[in-house]
């Protein structure tokens, strides 16, 4: 009885109070897992000079670009289970765990080879500055050697807050985050190793977070415990997953297009551009991840509902994860770029970094709130089984629109506020045919 303490009845009951209890957790693991970032920007920016952290800083794109295809399932796992639970189907819950828990082995070792393979061609194709190239190169084969434990911890993760639980997976990731740092430290001040000191200090994290996450799938209780001898991957359980999951991994691939194409654009300012960029957009993560909890709760609790036929209860969860993410998008938001110039002090000493930074921060921050609103209404469409439609658009309103501008507007004002505003009238316009989507499939839904 102890351990279903962790779980929550998404089903019947209050939902706000329900809401925040899943909401808040995830969204102190989401910023804990951005601080295994954080301490790689800042002890290498700090200890180890402009050019490595811009080196680290110039991969966060491309890496983004090559594991979302597979992250995507996990979205797919979370959906699938969490629809399961809800019918209170037992058969199809333990094979969709199972199934969940081997993919997301075998993708970990397709990154491995993808990563080791195509890591240094791709970061020329960005146009990395032959100043930062190999230290960039070194840093992407590294990290993704553990690609493994980061797969099995995102669908752990997945499967565990499909039944209401995301206290655990926070202290999982407190004990890897506390051991990331200090082998950060260790490895880059005592050892000098550079990025190949963050790199490796982030894998023994994910390691450590990946064998705690399979443990406790190992020791629950009910449908969802995992038990080794019937790990196998199920055709049926598998199609079901990429048809919610691969649409969500190709928008977040297509997403990362565009970003890789942002960055591209942010290179040719220089390296010190590069770095200010890095520094802004590592807070801007951390914004991001706490409206990005809202997002997943909206996706569990409106996946949930749907399994138990509760279709009256998914409006009022539509219309708490927005008001949620809009005070929260706005709070973290303005908050930051308030206090934007110590902030981005922390990351570099250099008043040109920091000016950087700065204007990145500008364009970005005041309206971040947007681009929570955006995901959430892509949250509620997948948990009704929609993922097809909010990706095309998605790719259509943000993506498309944001490489048609980089080769339009920045052709023609090539400045770095002109780069960036792209971000926040995609955010705009794509929610709001979001919006129209999710009231057409609401009453779709009310008529069956």
């Amino acid at each position: 009885m102890k351990k279903k303490s962790y779980e929550i009845n998404m089903c019947e009951g209050p939902l706000l109070g329900k809401m925040l209890l899943f909401a808040f957790p995830l969204m102190l693991s989401s910023i804990l897992q951005l601080l295994f970032n954080a301490a790689d920007v800042i002890v290498v920016g700090r200890f180890a000079g402009s050019e490595a952290l811009a080196a680290v800083g110039s991969t966060s794109a491309l890496i983004n670009l090559l594991i979302n295809l597979f992250t995507g399932l996990s979205i797919g796992a979370n959906v699938l289970v969490a629809r399961y639970l809800g019918a209170r189907d037992w058969e199809n819950t333990t094979e969709t765990v199972h199934t969940a828990v081997t993919v997301s082995l075998v993708s970990g070792v397709l990154l491995i080879f993808i990563g080791l393979f195509l890591s240094e061609p791709l970061l020329r194709m960005m146009g990395t500055p032959e100043d930062v190239l190999d230290k960039a190169s070194l840093y992407m084969k590294i990290y993704f050697a553990g690609m493994p434990a980061f797969m099995l911890y995102n669908f752990g993760a997945a499967i565990l807050r499909s039944i209401g639980d995301t206290q655990r997976p926070l202290y999982f990731l407190v004990i890897a985050g506390i051991i990331n740092v200090l082998l950060n430290l260790f490895f880059v001040i005592v050892c000098e190793m550079g990025v190949a000191g963050v790199a490796i200090a982030t894998v023994a994290s994910q390691v450590v977070s990946a064998v705690m996450v399979l443990l406790c799938l190992l020791k629950l209780d009910g449908m969802c415990r995992v038990e080794l001898k019937k790990l196998h991957i199920n055709k049926d359980k598998l199609l079901g997953m990429l048809r919610v999951g691969l649409p969500a991994g190709l928008q977040g691939c297509i997403f990362s297009i565009s970003n890789v194409l942002i960055q591209s654009s942010i290179n040719s300012f220089g390296s010190v551009a590069m770095a200010g960029n890095t520094a802004a957009a590592n807070l801007e993560g951390f914004s991001y991840a706490a409206m990005n909890a809202i997002y997943q709760t909206a996706l569990s609790f409106t996946s949930q509902n749907m399994g138990a036929k509760q279709y009256k209860r998914i409006n009022q969860i539509t219309v708490r994860s927005m008001a949620l993410v809009l005070v929260i998008g706005m709070t973290i938001g303005w908050s930051i770029f308030l206090l934007g110039e110590p902030l981005l002090g922390i990351y570099s000493s250099s008043s040109e970094v920091i000016e950087y930074g700065m204007i990145r921060m500008k364009f970005i921050f005041t309206v971040h709130f947007l681009c929570g609103m955006m995901d959430v209404m892509v949250g509620c469409l997948r948990g009704m089984g929609y993922s097809i439609m909010p990706m095309i658009v998605s790719l259509t309103g943000a993506c498309a629109f944001r490489v048609i501008w980089i080769l339009t507007v920045f052709a023609a004002r090539p400045t770095l506020g002109t780069l960036y505003i792209s971000y926040p009238i995609s955010w705009l316009l794509t929610m709001s045919v979001h919006l129209i989507c999710y009231i057409v499939v609401k009453r779709r839904l009310e008529q069956t």
